[in-house]
């Protein structure tokens, strides 16, 4: 599976030639980075109805077909007093024909309770919010990922050198948490596969998506 990060909470995933995108962004939603014009793919997943996760008419909808991926939701809320602040929030276990569980967690703003990490189980991959204020912040994602114990953990709605949120927290505030050799650097996307070692995969955002 290729995950690709489109900024903020957005990750595109393809396998055996078909693609999903998950919480993609409204234009200027999200300072300092946009999609793509022809972001294409054959379906689309948002975590819940904000502006900045549930642009659905970014993405121009394609039929490869045979579809590859078993989605399962999760109910969540966006903060830790039930959805009082922010409402809710669903989870997106992602299951391939080819072996691999993705999960894209979206903006939970809670500690994991027992029935989610149940149903969520051993991910491969897990695509995390870490900045913090509008979802977990670093140490209760930290906690998330000792609880889940991911094969691959990829941060995600966090603020970097001239993107995201000002009041959002920084990537290096969840990466310090974590042992330096768990941390791998690529460009925009990342190749799991059954063979992948445990590490938190760092993403970097297209220039041209800046």
């Amino acid at each position: 599976m290729e995950i690709r990060w489109l900024g903020h909470s957005c990750m595109m995933l393809r396998e055996g030639g078909y693609t999903l995108v998950c919480d993609p962004y409204g234009v200027g939603s999200v300072p300092g980075t946009e999609l793509p014009d022809d972001l294409e793919a054959d379906r689309v997943l948002c975590s819940h109805e904000h502006h900045d996760h549930n642009a659905r008419g970014r993405v121009r909808l394609k039929d490869s077909g045979a579809y590859p991926f078993k989605v399962t939701a999760v109910p969540s809320w966006h903060d830790p007093e039930e959805g009082r602040l922010r409402g809710p929030n669903i989870i997106h276990v992602i299951d391939t024909d080819y072996g691999i569980r993705a999960v894209h967690m979206g903006d939970i703003g809670e500690p994991l309770t027992d029935e989610q990490a149940e149903a969520i189980g051993t991910p491969d991959v897990l695509m995390l919010p870490v900045g913090g204020f509008f979802t977990v912040g670093p140490e209760e994602a930290k906690r998330i990922v000792e609880r889940l114990s991911p094969r691959v953990t990829i941060p995600m709605h966090y603020r970097g050198k001239g993107f995201g949120y000002d009041v959002i927290g920084t990537l290096d505030e969840f990466t310090s948490l974590f042992d330096q050799a768990l941390l791998r650097w690529y460009g925009a996307s990342v190749e799991i596969g059954a063979d992948t070692p445990r590490q938190i995969a760092l993403l970097e955002l297209p220039s041209k998506e800046r």
